[in-house]
Order: structure tokens, then sequence, then C-alpha cells
């Protein structure tokens, strides 16, 4: 399956895209705030995309590259799913040279139309460090709301990390930004992350 955005595109990672996301990963000021990384070899988002594959068919995680022209500029995707309360974290990560472009809009477009539209979603997190001012306010001007902090959320260098923890619901997407950004949905998403 495809999302198909204005100028992205969605689609599941490959080996072939492993070079690509090594280079955008290896940027500590990328995964700064993040409980991995930076990449040191290119065997680390091998693995990670070689893993990918498990966790979609068990319905743990439905990540996607966001390409420019079938080239990543960096990763979203939907963790933590709750079927039964219709619920799901997003996460997004851009190379540096894709931050303030409108790519991390668009990505959260097309992620929240697959969201609330084939995966009947009604909630969508969103967590982020509160020392990542400029995350927080993305996400605010995307629709999303600030719910609170998680104390000791993640591990990142051996150190307990709290993360913001922000939602938006399929009414507020509706009545939001986001929603009027034109997606096209292609192919089916896998029945294990649908009702």
């Amino acid at each position: 399956m495809e999302v198909r955005g204005p100028t992205l595109t969605l689609r599941l990672p490959e080996e072939r895209d492993v070079q690509a996301l090594f280079e955008l990963g290896r940027d500590p000021e990328v995964v700064r705030y993040f409980s991995w990384g930076p990449y040191e070899s290119e065997e680390e988002p091998r693995a990670y995309v070689a893993d990918l594959a498990r966790q979609r068919d068990a319905g743990e995680r439905l990540e996607f590259a966001i390409c420019r022209d079938d080239v990543p500029i960096g990763i979203t995707g939907l963790s933590d799913f709750s079927l039964r309360d219709r619920r799901a974290i997003v996460g997004t990560w851009l190379g540096r040279d894709h931050w303030g472009t409108g790519a991390n809009k668009e990505s959260k477009a097309m992620m929240l139309t697959l969201a609330f539209g084939p995966l009947g979603l009604q909630r969508v997190s969103a967590l982020a460090s509160p020392a990542n001012a400029r995350s927080l306010v993305a996400l605010a001007r995307l629709g999303f709301a600030e719910e609170g902090v998680l104390r000791g959320w993640q591990v990142h260098d051996g150190e307990r990390k709290d993360v913001a923890i922000l939602r938006m619901l399929v009414e507020d997407w509706r009545a939001g930004p986001l929603a009027s950004v034109p997606v096209e949905v292609a192919g089916e998403p896998p029945a294990q992350f649908t009702p």
C-alpha cells in the first residue's frame, strides 16, 4: 500500500532504503530527543527495516518511509495500537534538510487520513520531549492538543526521560488544517490494523 500527498509518498521501507536512512539517522541533531541513535553503521537501519515486517504482521507497528521522488527523507508511522479503543500513537522523524519544508505537515496529513479513514481510529496521540519546543510548536500548529507529561516514559542513554503527550481526536482532525490536504490511500491496509 501507498499513501500519496501533494509532494510526498508514504511507502513501506525496503532494503534499498537502508543507506538513505543511515545518512538521515546518523545526524545527532535529528535524534537528539529520541530513545535511539544516532546510527553508527548501516547495520542499524538494516535491522530496523528487516524487523518491520514482523512488527506489521504482529499488529504492533505500521511504519512508512516518507519519500520525495522515491527517496526517503524520513520515517512516519503508527504504533501502540488499541483496536478495541480505536487509538494509536503517531511518530515522525525527518532528516534535518527537510525541517521547515512542510514535509512534517504533509506526512502527518497522510498518516491521519489513513488513521481516521481506512484504519477507523478515533484518537491518535503524539509524544515529544518537553525540551523539544520545535516539535511541540509544530504539533500544536497541526491541531494536536497537549494533555500532559508522562514521567519517566522512555530511557535514552541509560537515563529515564519524560515525554509530553498530545492528542488528535477524529473530530479535531475533521475541523483542523490537516483534513484539507489532498491525500490518496492506494491499496488496502494490513487487516491486523483494521476493525
